[in-house]
């Protein structure tokens, strides 16, 4: 029996804008529409338009809702102040992690936690089965849609998208992790604009009702033409990503992965308390992790995909690739990989197997592009 896929309310939106459609996480969503290249280039010159209404909205409420998420996630959730959020994970017992997610603080008592689209239906039972105290979680996802806007001029549009003075959004009154709940004129929805998103670039993600998701992804092209906001699909999305060295669950984290090992020990907050997964994390920090997460460029042709074998110059095996590409900006084979942590200097050289063959490649400070904040 072939998997009934998902669909988010832009759907038809996508069709009518010549987007092709994969599978993904068990939902229906483009993967391109004018070409991966274009749409990258497109985000990182000018505005980037994802519909991520496929990622999931979990609501935590409650006058024991500090305390349950302090539990659940190892980041502080105290220091959020009403219209902050922190990315963070729901981390296991044994230091892996159930998903990364990002948590908003929306209310004294009310918290919104956003999570991966493939994870929501796992993500939700997970906190439902840890309810402790005088807290209600509720899966909002079908409610909302989302919407990301991403690159250099992404702030411009924006504004005037909020009709708000031009410049007046800067990192400085704006920060990056910060969001407002505020009405777009022309749309009657609740909308929460945050400065987030997952590409490297700066922009935010609009969380907007379903119903208004067409439109609004329809406003941002007619304002954003003059920018040339480009709509833009998973394929682009991934290479962003990729060049900004963020994490993609199922890949770089996983339930078995400890996430020390990815470079997230700046997430984790041992001082704060208890939380699940705090004495293995601790004990593992104390006592040396095995693996760490590192950036390779590949000096020789060929493209690492997930799954390649990394070699030591002499041929001892040292881990393997969890994502790579050839990413349209860095204009280079780039891959994220896992090796033993001895072997994880940056500049050392390492052969990685592709299609049989053992090439050259370099290890590289992480991220391999990072945006110029004027």
């Amino acid at each position: 029996m072939s998997e009934e896929l998902q669909r988010t309310p832009l759907y038809d939106l996508h069709g009518e804008l010549g987007g092709k459609f994969v599978s993904f996480g068990g939902w229906e969503m483009p993967v391109q529409y004018s070409g991966v290249t274009a749409e990258h280039l497109a985000t990182r010159t000018g505005v980037g338009l994802f519909d991520v209404s496929h990622m999931g909205e979990i609501f935590v409420r409650g006058a024991d809702a500090l305390a349950y998420l302090q539990q659940l996630t190892p980041n502080d959730v105290s220091k959020l102040a009403v219209g902050r959020a922190q990315y963070s994970l729901l981390t296991m017992e044994n230091g892996g992690a159930v998903d990364d997610i990002i948590i908003y603080r929306t209310a004294e008592r009310e918290y919104l936690v956003c999570v991966n689209a493939a994870n929501i239906e796992k993500d939700y039972r997970w906190m439902t089965q840890h309810v402790q105290g005088a807290v209600t979680v509720t899966n909002e996802s079908p409610m909302w849609a989302q919407i990301a806007v991403q690159g250099p001029k992404a702030l411009s549009l924006l504004e005037r998208l909020y009709g708000v003075p031009p410049g007046s959004w800067d990192l400085g009154s704006f920060p990056s992790f910060s969001f407002r709940e505020l009405p777009i004129p022309g749309l009657s929805s609740r909308t929460i604009f945050a400065r987030t998103g997952y590409t490297g670039e700066d922009g935010g993600e609009i969380f907007i009702e379903s119903s208004a998701g067409a439109a609004l992804f329809r406003k941002l092209l007619t304002l954003g033409a003059e920018n040339g906001a480009t709509p833009c699909g998973l394929g682009a999305r991934d290479t962003l990503r990729l060049e900004a060295a963020l994490p993609l669950y199922g890949h770089e984290l996983s339930a078995d992965r400890n996430i020390l090992e990815a470079n997230l020990g700046w997430v984790v907050k041992f001082d704060k308390g208890e939380f699940l997964g705090r004495e293995y994390l601790l004990h593992s920090k104390e006592h040396g992790l095995k693996e760490k997460l590192v950036g390779l460029r590949l000096l020789e042709p060929g493209i690492a995909r997930e799954e390649c074998g990394v070699f030591s110059r002499d041929g001892h095996p040292l881990g393997e690739t969890t994502s790579g590409t050839k990413t349209p900006t860095v204009n280079q084979s780039i891959a994220l990989a896992y090796i033993l942590r001895e072997a994880a200097q940056v500049g050392d050289e390492v052969l990685v197997e592709v299609r049989g063959r053992r090439i050259l490649a370099q290890i590289v400070k992480l991220p391999f592009y990072k945006r110029t904040v004027l």
